[in-house]
This record gives C-alpha cells, sequence and structure tokens, in this order.
C-alpha cells in the first residue's frame, strides 16, 4: 500500500472549489431558533456535509478535476495540470518577507514553477500579518520572485506601444531564471496545481515556461 505524503495543501483553494464541485456542501440546513433573555440567537446545524477531514475534502476536489474538470499535463495545461516531476523547493530565498514558498523543476519541455503562501506547507503556520499578502496570487507571486523591477520598464512600454505580450515575456523569463536559480536538493514530487502563466520560453532552452500556484503537492517515492 502506498501513501501520499503530503508537503503542501491549499485549503483556502480546496475551501473555494468544493462548493462549486460537491452539491453536498449546498447541504439542508436546519435552523433552531433560541431565545435568551431578550437575545434572539441562530443555531445553524449541517446535515448530510461532505466529511470535514482535510485530506478527504482536497482528495474530493482533486477526483473531480481528475474526471470532470479541465485537468491537463505540464506539457499541454488547461485551467489546472497535474505534474510528477523532481523539483526543488523551499522559502524561496530573494522574497523579503519568506511568505513565498516556490517549487521548480522542468519535463522533457517545459520548465515548471509553482508558488503559494507558506502558510500552506504541512506542520506550517507562520504568522499571517507577519507574512503579509497570500502568495497565490500571481502579482504577489512575481513580486516574491523579484520581477517587479523587470515589469516596470515593460509596463511602460506597454502603455505606449499596446504589446501586451512584452510584460508576459519578462514574467516568464523571470519563472525561469528562478527555476534555475534553486539549489535545494530535488524531490520527486506530485501535485496538482491552477495553471497562471504559459507561454513559449524566452531563451529558446526549452519549449514553454509554466507558472502555477499548488492545490497540494506530495512527495513520492
Amino acid at each position: 500500500m502506498s501513501f501520499s505524503y503530503y508537503v503542501y495543501v491549499s485549503d483556502s483553494k480546496v475551501n473555494m472549489l468544493l462548493p462549486q464541485i460537491d452539491p453536498r456542501f449546498r447541504a439542508k440546513r436546519t435552523t433552531e431558533l433560541g431565545v435568551n433573555l431578550s437575545v434572539l440567537s441562530a443555531k445553524r446545524t449541517t446535515e448530510g456535509g461532505p466529511s470535514d477531514d482535510r485530506f478527504g475534502r482536497l482528495e474530493t476536489v482533486v477526483g473531480y478535476l481528475r474526471d470532470h474538470g479541465d485537468l491537463g499535463s505540464v506539457d499541454e495545461p488547461g485551467q489546472f495540470f497535474w505534474g510528477l516531476l523532481p523539483m526543488r523547493w523551499g522559502a524561496f530565498p530573494a522574497d523579503p518577507t519568506s511568505s513565498l514558498v516556490f517549487f521548480g523543476g522542468r519535463s522533457e519541455n517545459t520548465v515548471v514553477g509553482l508558488g503559494g503562501s507558506y502558510r500552506h506547507v504541512c506542520d506550517s503556520v507562520p504568522d499571517a500579518e507577519a507574512h503579509g499578502v497570500g502568495r497565490s496570487m500571481m502579482s504577489s507571486m512575481l513580486d516574491g520572485l523579484g520581477v517587479t523591477s523587470d515589469l516596470e520598464d515593460e509596463y511602460v512600454a506597454d502603455a505606449v506601444d499596446g504589446d501586451l505580450d512584452r510584460a508576459d515575456r519578462a514574467a516568464l523569463a523571470r519563472v525561469q531564471g528562478a527555476v534555475g536559480s534553486l539549489r535545494w536538493p530535488a524531490q520527486n514530487v506530485e501535485f496538482v496545481a491552477k495553471r497562471l502563466l504559459h507561454g513559449d520560453s524566452p531563451d529558446g532552452t526549452a519549449r514553454s515556461v509554466l507558472l502555477g500556484t499548488p492545490v497540494y503537492v506530495a512527495t513520492v517515492d
């Protein structure tokens, strides 16, 4: 029997997706009204809802994406993508807040970067106020990768000539550079992630570059 050893689970993504794909989350609710002195209190109970188990909820979401969702591969991503790759990962060294956890690797054709909030790393619960904005947002993730300064000139150019691809190319180049800069030991990991950015490799050393934010990441022996 094989076990999944999760190193990253985004409860916020699971909690957002699950009510959209599992009708049991719109379960019948009964309302009990009680009066305590002059204060009216409403007590709500849920009937027939799915398990509150964190990993059971995750498996429900992943199973739906696999069977019914737009779940592609690393080389041909859909709205979401699955992968099994050797990846280097950890708190991104250049992020001054240490709130960005970043996974980097590559398939035969694609350089892959995955980023999210360090608070979703299993067994790690950093102070949310100390670590600021969640890193699953692409703009916040790119800030953590140090891409903002690279993009400033591109945004100015975009305003002048209307070439919206210039900023994308700069972002893809920074993602590719960030993956190449990682020096942690690699681990074989399996993941499902939401696609954020995908395009041709700017320097031609790979066919494409893919940036996503994970729903989960698990190590695989």
